[in-house]
């Protein structure tokens, strides 16, 4: 019965690892309050992360035309920005590609703040296309 019980932890356990975290609007914009991301930020921020890995911290997505991929719950560029298993990269935010796959989003959100003090939040598609414009308040997340 131990075997059991263990071996389905194990189990559960890698499971939780492929799957990544998944945040919700509320819980995002807290976790990125207390890593010292200024609330009047947090709307953009959260819907950044809505449309770009709704809200997954283990998003990668497809091959762009330019051979670079996406990561992360901020979906940011192999090419520019973190550096991947293989390939070119500039590396800008000095982190592995897949250190932003991590539940623990603290690199990734360094990383997107420094994105966006360099290129403004138009680095993001998702925030050309939907966050471009008024958006409801994030107070509710701190009641």
């Amino acid at each position: 019965m131990r075997s059991i019980i263990f071996n389905l932890i194990v189990v559960l356990t890698l499971i939780s690892c492929i799957w990544g975290k998944t945040y919700n609007r509320c819980s995002l914009a807290r976790e990125m309050h207390a890593m010292g991301a200024p609330k009047s930020e947090l709307a953009q921020w959260t819907c950044v992360a809505k449309y770009e890995s709704s809200f997954r911290t283990e998003a990668v997505g497809p091959t762009n035309a330019n051979g670079s991929k996406d990561y992360g719950i901020f979906q940011i560029n192999s090419k520019y920005w973190c550096k991947p298993n293989s390939g070119q990269s500039h590396n800008q935010c000095k982190v592995g590609c897949n250190e932003l796959l991590s539940d623990n989003i603290r690199k990734s959100v360094t990383c997107a703040r420094k994105i966006k003090a360099q290129q403004g939040w138009g680095a993001w598609m998702a925030w050309r296309k939907h966050c471009n414009r008024a958006l409801p308040s994030i107070d509710d997340c701190f009641k």
